[in-house]
Protein backbone atom coordinates (compact mmCIF):
# COMPACT_ATOMS: atom_id res chain seq x y z
CA UNK A 1 0.00 0.00 0.00
CA UNK A 2 0.97 3.66 -0.36
CA UNK A 3 0.97 5.41 3.01
CA UNK A 4 2.06 8.63 4.67
CA UNK A 5 3.61 8.44 8.13
CA UNK A 6 3.96 11.42 10.42
CA UNK A 7 6.58 10.72 13.07
CA UNK A 8 6.99 12.46 16.42
CA UNK A 9 9.39 11.04 18.97
CA UNK A 10 10.31 12.02 22.52
CA UNK A 11 12.18 15.15 21.47
CA UNK A 12 10.40 18.16 22.96
CA UNK A 13 13.05 20.85 23.30
CA UNK A 14 14.11 23.60 20.94
CA UNK A 15 17.09 25.90 20.65
CA UNK A 16 14.74 28.86 20.14
CA UNK A 17 12.64 30.71 22.73
CA UNK A 18 9.54 31.84 20.83
CA UNK A 19 7.07 33.33 23.36
CA UNK A 20 4.02 31.65 21.77
CA UNK A 21 5.53 28.13 21.80
CA UNK A 22 5.45 25.97 24.97
CA UNK A 23 8.33 23.77 23.77
CA UNK A 24 10.77 26.66 23.68
CA UNK A 25 10.67 26.50 27.50
CA UNK A 26 11.79 22.87 27.73
CA UNK A 27 15.20 21.24 27.85
CA UNK A 28 15.41 17.49 27.26
CA UNK A 29 17.82 15.66 29.54
CA UNK A 30 20.40 13.14 28.31
CA UNK A 31 18.15 10.16 29.06
CA UNK A 32 15.28 11.62 27.02
CA UNK A 33 17.57 12.34 24.09
CA UNK A 34 19.01 8.83 24.22
CA UNK A 35 15.50 7.37 24.19
CA UNK A 36 14.54 9.62 21.29
CA UNK A 37 17.54 8.38 19.31
CA UNK A 38 16.80 4.73 20.04
CA UNK A 39 13.15 5.11 19.06
CA UNK A 40 14.00 6.91 15.83
CA UNK A 41 16.52 4.24 14.84
CA UNK A 42 13.92 1.55 15.49
CA UNK A 43 11.42 3.41 13.32
CA UNK A 44 13.87 3.78 10.44
CA UNK A 45 14.77 0.09 10.66
CA UNK A 46 11.05 -0.71 10.44
CA UNK A 47 10.65 1.56 7.41
CA UNK A 48 13.54 -0.21 5.71
CA UNK A 49 11.81 -3.58 6.11
CA UNK A 50 8.61 -2.32 4.47
CA UNK A 51 10.19 -2.41 1.03
CA UNK A 52 10.06 -6.19 1.18
CA UNK A 53 6.30 -5.98 1.74
CA UNK A 54 5.83 -3.77 -1.31
CA UNK A 55 4.78 -0.64 0.57
CA UNK A 56 5.49 2.85 -0.81
CA UNK A 57 6.00 5.37 1.98
CA UNK A 58 6.21 9.11 2.51
CA UNK A 59 7.67 10.22 5.84
CA UNK A 60 7.13 13.55 7.60
CA UNK A 61 9.06 14.44 10.74
CA UNK A 62 7.30 17.01 12.90
CA UNK A 63 8.85 16.86 16.36
CA UNK A 64 7.85 19.20 19.14
CA UNK A 65 11.46 20.41 19.22
CA UNK A 66 14.16 21.13 16.66
CA UNK A 67 15.39 17.86 15.19
CA UNK A 68 18.15 18.71 12.74
CA UNK A 69 20.50 19.92 15.47
CA UNK A 70 20.68 16.25 16.51
CA UNK A 71 22.93 13.89 14.58
CA UNK A 72 20.55 10.91 14.61
CA UNK A 73 17.88 12.79 12.67
CA UNK A 74 20.34 13.86 10.00
CA UNK A 75 21.75 10.34 9.69
CA UNK A 76 18.25 8.86 9.70
CA UNK A 77 17.09 11.07 6.85
CA UNK A 78 20.17 10.18 4.82
CA UNK A 79 19.43 6.49 5.32
CA UNK A 80 15.78 6.91 4.36
CA UNK A 81 16.71 8.84 1.22
CA UNK A 82 18.54 5.77 -0.10
CA UNK A 83 15.51 3.48 0.25
CA UNK A 84 13.78 3.01 -3.10
CA UNK A 85 10.35 2.47 -1.54
CA UNK A 86 10.53 5.76 0.37
CA UNK A 87 9.06 8.23 -2.10
CA UNK A 88 9.29 11.42 -0.11
CA UNK A 89 10.78 12.73 3.12
CA UNK A 90 9.84 16.04 4.73
CA UNK A 91 10.78 17.71 7.98
CA UNK A 92 9.74 20.81 9.85
CA UNK A 93 12.84 22.75 10.95
CA UNK A 94 13.87 26.25 11.93
CA UNK A 95 16.97 25.96 9.69
CA UNK A 96 19.33 26.69 12.58
CA UNK A 97 21.42 23.59 11.80
CA UNK A 98 24.10 23.62 9.13
CA UNK A 99 23.02 21.95 5.90
CA UNK A 100 26.29 20.48 4.58
CA UNK A 101 25.07 17.00 5.46
CA UNK A 102 22.44 17.23 2.71
CA UNK A 103 25.16 16.82 0.08
CA UNK A 104 24.98 13.08 0.85
CA UNK A 105 21.22 12.85 0.18
CA UNK A 106 19.67 10.85 -2.58
CA UNK A 107 18.68 13.82 -4.72
CA UNK A 108 15.04 14.81 -4.84
CA UNK A 109 13.88 12.86 -1.78
CA UNK A 110 13.95 15.55 0.92
CA UNK A 111 11.74 18.61 1.18
CA UNK A 112 11.75 21.11 4.02
CA UNK A 113 9.22 23.16 5.96
CA UNK A 114 11.49 26.04 6.92
CA UNK A 115 9.89 27.85 9.85
CA UNK A 116 10.94 31.47 10.26
CA UNK A 117 10.95 32.89 13.78
CA UNK A 118 11.60 36.65 13.82
CA UNK A 119 13.57 37.61 16.90
CA UNK A 120 15.25 34.22 17.14
CA UNK A 121 17.48 34.43 14.07
CA UNK A 122 18.73 37.46 12.11
CA UNK A 123 16.87 37.92 8.86
CA UNK A 124 20.05 37.79 6.75
CA UNK A 125 21.10 34.52 8.40
CA UNK A 126 17.76 32.84 7.65
CA UNK A 127 17.84 34.08 4.07
CA UNK A 128 21.35 32.67 3.75
CA UNK A 129 20.06 29.24 4.76
CA UNK A 130 17.27 29.52 2.20
CA UNK A 131 19.76 30.42 -0.49
CA UNK A 132 21.77 27.36 0.47
CA UNK A 133 18.70 25.17 0.00
CA UNK A 134 18.16 26.68 -3.43
CA UNK A 135 21.75 26.02 -4.39
CA UNK A 136 21.45 22.43 -3.18
CA UNK A 137 18.23 22.01 -5.17
CA UNK A 138 16.22 21.05 -2.08
CA UNK A 139 12.53 21.88 -2.35
CA UNK A 140 11.24 23.98 0.52
CA UNK A 141 8.60 26.38 1.71
CA UNK A 142 8.96 29.07 4.36
CA UNK A 143 6.37 29.58 7.05
CA UNK A 144 5.81 31.73 10.08
CA UNK A 145 3.15 32.40 12.70
CA UNK A 146 0.96 35.35 11.85
CA UNK A 147 1.16 37.27 15.14
CA UNK A 148 0.95 41.08 14.88
CA UNK A 149 4.41 41.66 16.29
CA UNK A 150 5.81 39.69 13.33
CA UNK A 151 3.96 41.58 10.57
CA UNK A 152 6.90 43.84 9.72
CA UNK A 153 9.29 40.89 9.60
CA UNK A 154 6.83 38.90 7.46
CA UNK A 155 6.57 41.72 4.94
CA UNK A 156 10.34 42.03 4.75
CA UNK A 157 10.83 38.27 4.37
CA UNK A 158 8.34 38.13 1.49
CA UNK A 159 10.12 41.01 -0.22
CA UNK A 160 13.54 39.40 0.08
CA UNK A 161 12.69 35.75 -0.62
CA UNK A 162 12.82 34.66 -4.27
CA UNK A 163 9.33 34.81 -5.73
CA UNK A 164 9.33 31.08 -6.47
CA UNK A 165 9.57 30.29 -2.74
CA UNK A 166 6.11 29.97 -1.20
CA UNK A 167 5.75 31.87 2.08
CA UNK A 168 2.85 30.54 4.14
CA UNK A 169 1.41 32.08 7.28
CA UNK A 170 -0.03 30.02 10.09
CA UNK A 171 -3.11 31.80 11.35
CA UNK A 172 -2.91 32.67 15.04
CA UNK A 173 -6.02 31.07 16.53
CA UNK A 174 -5.31 31.22 20.25
CA UNK A 175 -7.47 34.36 20.46
CA UNK A 176 -10.87 34.28 18.73
CA UNK A 177 -11.40 36.92 16.02
CA UNK A 178 -7.76 37.95 16.38
CA UNK A 179 -7.50 39.65 12.99
CA UNK A 180 -9.27 42.71 11.61
CA UNK A 181 -10.64 42.58 8.06
CA UNK A 182 -7.76 44.80 6.92
CA UNK A 183 -5.20 42.49 8.52
CA UNK A 184 -6.76 39.44 6.89
CA UNK A 185 -6.63 41.14 3.51
CA UNK A 186 -3.00 42.12 4.00
CA UNK A 187 -1.96 38.65 5.16
CA UNK A 188 -3.70 37.17 2.12
CA UNK A 189 -1.64 39.45 -0.09
CA UNK A 190 1.45 37.78 1.37
CA UNK A 191 0.02 34.25 1.46
CA UNK A 192 -2.87 33.79 -0.98
CA UNK A 193 -3.85 30.62 0.89
CA UNK A 194 -4.01 32.29 4.31
CA UNK A 195 -7.81 32.21 4.53
CA UNK A 196 -7.81 28.44 4.09
CA UNK A 197 -5.59 28.11 7.15
CA UNK A 198 -7.64 30.64 9.10
CA UNK A 199 -10.73 28.47 8.60
CA UNK A 200 -11.72 25.45 10.69
CA UNK A 201 -13.32 22.53 8.87
CA UNK A 202 -16.33 20.60 10.13
CA UNK A 203 -15.12 17.05 10.42
CA UNK A 204 -17.13 15.03 12.96
CA UNK A 205 -18.52 11.92 11.31
CA UNK A 206 -16.70 12.55 8.04
CA UNK A 207 -14.26 10.19 6.37
CA UNK A 208 -10.64 11.28 6.51
CA UNK A 209 -7.60 9.57 5.09
CA UNK A 210 -6.11 9.73 8.59
CA UNK A 211 -6.06 6.20 9.98
CA UNK A 212 -6.61 4.71 6.53
CA UNK A 213 -3.75 5.97 4.36
CA UNK A 214 -2.17 8.46 6.76
CA UNK A 215 -0.83 7.53 10.20
CA UNK A 216 0.51 9.56 13.11
CA UNK A 217 3.27 7.58 14.78
CA UNK A 218 4.67 8.20 18.23
CA UNK A 219 8.20 7.29 19.22
CA UNK A 220 7.10 4.24 21.19
CA UNK A 221 5.23 2.85 18.18
CA UNK A 222 1.72 3.81 19.24
CA UNK A 223 -0.31 5.07 16.28
CA UNK A 224 -3.13 7.59 16.31
CA UNK A 225 -5.56 8.43 13.58
CA UNK A 226 -4.39 12.02 13.97
CA UNK A 227 -2.61 14.08 16.61
CA UNK A 228 -5.75 15.95 17.67
CA UNK A 229 -7.57 12.68 18.37
CA UNK A 230 -6.01 11.03 21.42
CA UNK A 231 -7.39 7.59 20.60
CA UNK A 232 -4.68 5.03 19.86
CA UNK A 233 -5.64 2.81 16.92
CA UNK A 234 -2.79 0.33 17.23
CA UNK A 235 0.92 -0.30 17.41
CA UNK A 236 3.10 0.15 14.34
CA UNK A 237 5.49 -2.66 15.23
CA UNK A 238 2.84 -5.14 16.32
CA UNK A 239 0.08 -4.47 13.80
CA UNK A 240 1.90 -3.20 10.71
CA UNK A 241 0.20 -1.06 8.11
CA UNK A 242 -2.21 -3.79 7.07
CA UNK A 243 -3.43 -4.18 10.63
CA UNK A 244 -3.78 -0.45 11.17
CA UNK A 245 -5.41 0.70 7.94
CA UNK A 246 -9.18 1.04 8.01
CA UNK A 247 -11.69 3.69 6.92
CA UNK A 248 -12.43 5.81 9.97
CA UNK A 249 -14.76 8.72 10.62
CA UNK A 250 -13.44 11.78 12.40
CA UNK A 251 -14.36 12.05 16.09
CA UNK A 252 -13.45 15.75 16.38
CA UNK A 253 -15.93 18.59 15.95
CA UNK A 254 -13.63 20.46 13.60
CA UNK A 255 -10.17 20.24 12.06
CA UNK A 256 -8.06 23.37 12.44
CA UNK A 257 -4.54 22.11 11.69
CA UNK A 258 -2.90 22.02 8.26
CA UNK A 259 -1.43 18.54 8.69
CA UNK A 260 -4.94 17.33 9.47
CA UNK A 261 -7.31 19.04 7.07
CA UNK A 262 -5.17 18.39 3.99
CA UNK A 263 -6.20 14.75 4.43
CA UNK A 264 -9.91 15.54 4.84
CA UNK A 265 -11.53 15.08 1.41
CA UNK A 266 -13.40 18.15 0.29
CA UNK A 267 -11.87 20.52 2.82
CA UNK A 268 -9.68 22.29 0.26
CA UNK A 269 -10.24 22.95 -3.44
CA UNK A 270 -8.35 20.62 -5.73
CA UNK A 271 -5.07 21.91 -7.04
CA UNK A 272 -3.84 24.07 -4.17
CA UNK A 273 -0.83 21.88 -3.43
CA UNK A 274 -0.84 19.14 -6.03
CA UNK A 275 1.78 16.53 -5.24
CA UNK A 276 3.55 18.73 -2.68
CA UNK A 277 0.97 19.19 0.05
CA UNK A 278 3.06 17.17 2.48
CA UNK A 279 5.81 19.76 2.11
CA UNK A 280 3.27 22.63 2.13
CA UNK A 281 4.52 23.90 -1.19
CA UNK A 282 1.68 25.55 -3.08
CA UNK A 283 1.20 24.70 -6.73
CA UNK A 284 1.43 27.55 -9.25
CA UNK A 285 -2.21 26.93 -10.12
CA UNK A 286 -3.18 27.68 -6.50
CA UNK A 287 -2.68 31.39 -7.00
CA UNK A 288 -5.27 31.48 -9.79
CA UNK A 289 -7.85 29.69 -7.65
CA UNK A 290 -7.90 32.17 -4.79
Amino acid sequence: MRATLYYRGKLASCNYACPYCPFSKRVDDAATLALDQAQLERFIDWVEQQGLAGHQLSIFFNPYGEALTHRWYREGILKLSRMEHVERIAIQTNLSAKMEWTSHLEQGKLSIWATYHPGQIPEHAFLGRCQELLERDIAFSVGTVGVREAFEAIASMRKLLPREVYLWINAYKDRPAYYTAEERSWLSSIDPLFEYNLSDYESRGKYCKAGDEVFYVQGDGKVKRCYKDRQVIGDLYRDGLEGLAAPRLCRMEACDCYIGYIHLPGALPDGLYGSQKLERIAAERAFTLT
